[in-house]
């Protein structure tokens, strides 16, 4: 921790700096989780203008992958050669990437750069992450989790209005031109006032073992958004992915036994906690991002909400996400336990999912937003629980990596709760259209399950009722499925030991050089 206390007392001179250090840092956080929900509402206007719908999904696929793959490299570099470097490098490649999408001429060029884009998302969350974990002793984390957690709903939340604003406004460029004044302030801010020791690792960079779990990462998640809708999921395409991705996986954990400076060292995994947060993360994640696809999705097609403001449909769950992430936040560093947290946070999301799944054509929006703010309360008591107890159960040699296998876990279980989830939901909205609609019903989702407001406008009556009622049998499957999968979540909770977390809470300061140690922190939001 030496690094770490030369942190807090340099910040205890210059409490300002370690301000300005933290809103550079949810900036960045800020940059990675509002990308695509900007561009997202932006992609009409694209093909519009650049035309290749037929690779419209790349445009999103391409900024994932890259993404996943380089998160695990990104925490192993910062571990490696210092975090600094490391961040500051992701936030000048995700600027290059955003400046050259705005510039695209072509979908293929736009494909290209959107990847070269996701390649520095992919150590923006992590690079923030594991400097906090520099920063901030775990015992006070806790204060920031309400801080991580507003942004994340503020981009969830505003990620559409800015998008759709934007593109109206200035052009669909803007889109991508709107993230070179924030970053360039998150690089200025982070490189003038972040102070961290310098490392000068003479191991090696794990080649191999980059390589092999990028191939595994990239064919695990190209199986999850192929699968089930541009090919079949027993197709001879998806079952090559899946062949490639198990055995590049099963050579990656083969190797990391044997590389001298492994990308992903196994031995974090011995901790107990640290791999039952890794499967609290993956079911999280699952959970999470099936409900933000479906929620407004039900919303908008049952409950006639407008989809201009469907960000603001979710509001119900996000506000209770937040508001139950800033009180565990506050316990957990006044009393240094959070055992409970992850136990309740797994009952309520449990519950949560099984009253979603319980709505139907009739479900008012009070009930619906009733039973969001149940499931958000359970993400609330999870979503940075994992993080903090996952970087508490490692040494700080290996806080990058251990930031960055939690965050591949939550993004590796979104894919899969997006591919499952709807895979299921496209399948009873298409049955129950044809039991429903006959031959009219099964042409008017053979293409996709999903109509958006101007064509379910043109619908006649019967037509629109029978949809509604496939969307709402597709829902209340989704939603199912979501709650047996979170039991696991839920029976690994229970598991969790409560290892005390580092660092003096503000009950239990050891005279007065360790109270000077931790005000400063404390002073810094």
């Amino acid at each position: 921790m030496a690094d770490t206390k030369e942190v807090v007392q340099d910040s205890g001179k210059r409490p300002q700096s370690v301000r300005v250090v933290l809103l550079a840092l949810m900036i960045a956080m800020m940059l990675a989780m509002l990308d695509n929900m900007i561009v997202g509402t932006a992609m009409p206007t694209i093909v519009g203008e650049l035309g290749g719908l037929e690779h419209l999904s790349w445009v999103v696929t391409s900024y994932t992958l890259a993404t996943a793959a380089s998160t695990p490299i990104w925490g192993k570099l910062g571990d490696m050669y210092g975090r600094k470097g490391a961040f500051l490098t992701s936030i000048a490649i995700f600027l290059a990437g955003s400046a050259l999408s705005g510039m695209a001429q072509d979908m293929g060029q736009l494909i290209g750069f959107r990847a070269v884009q996701g390649l520095g998302a992919g150590g923006l969350m992590v690079g923030v992450m594991a400097i906090i974990g520099d920063l901030v002793p775990p015992r006070e984390r806790g204060k920031y989790q309400g801080l991580m957690a507003g942004v994340m709903a503020l981009a969830m939340i505003g990620g559409p209005l800015v998008g759709g604003t934007i593109t109206d406004h200035w052009g669909w460029r803007w889109a991508f031109y709107i993230n070179l004044p924030l970053g360039v302030v998150a690089l200025a801010a982070v490189g003038a006032v972040l102070h961290l020791p310098k490392k000068a690792s003479k191991a090696r960079i794990d080649y191999i073992g980059a390589a092999l779990l990028t191939v595994g990462i990239t064919s695990i998640v190209l199986v999850t958004t192929w699968g089930g809708t541009e090919y079949a999921w027993t197709s001879a395409r998806i079952m090559e992915l899946t062949g490639i991705g198990v055995a590049a996986l099963v050579g990656f954990l083969f190797w990391e036994t044997r590389a001298a400076e492994p990308i992903m060292p196994l031995h974090i995994f011995r901790s107990r906690n640290f791999t039952l947060m890794s499967v609290i993360g993956f079911i999280t994640g699952f959970v999470m991002f099936g409900a933000v696809l479906f929620l407004p999705l039900y919303q908008q097609s049952v409950q006639g909400a407008s989809a201009t403001n469907s960000g603001l449909l979710l509001l119900p769950m996000l506000g209770a996400m937040l508001v139950v992430s800033m009180i565990a936040g506050r316990v957990t560093t006044n009393t240094g336990r959070y055992k409970l947290f992850p136990v309740a946070g797994g009952v309520l999301m449990v519950a949560g999912l099984y009253l979603l799944s319980l709505m139907d054509t009739g479900t008012s929006r009070l009930t619906s937003g009733l039973y969001m703010a149940v499931l958000g309360a359970g993400m609330g008591f999870l979503m940075q629980i994992t993080m903090l107890v996952a970087q508490n159960s490692v040494e700080l040699k290996d806080m990058g990596v251990a930031s960055s296998s939690t965050t591949l876990f939550r993004t590796l279980g979104s894919s899969f709760g997006v591919a499952i989830m709807g895979a299921l939901f496209n399948h009873r909205v298409q049955d129950v259209m044809a039991e429903r609609a006959g031959a009219l019903g099964s042409r008017m989702t053979e293409q996709s399950a999903q109509l958006d407001a101007a064509s379910l406008a043109k619908l006649p009556e019967a037509a629109r009722d029978a949809y509604q009622h496939a969307v709402s049998s597709g829902t209340h499957g989704a939603f199912l499925l979501g709650s047996i999968v979170a039991v696991i979540a839920l029976v690994a909770s229970v598991f969790v030991k409560e290892v005390p977390l580092k660092g003096a809470g503000p009950q239990k300061t050891e005279g007065k050089d360790a109270a000077e140690r931790q005000a400063p922190v404390g002073e810094a939001v």
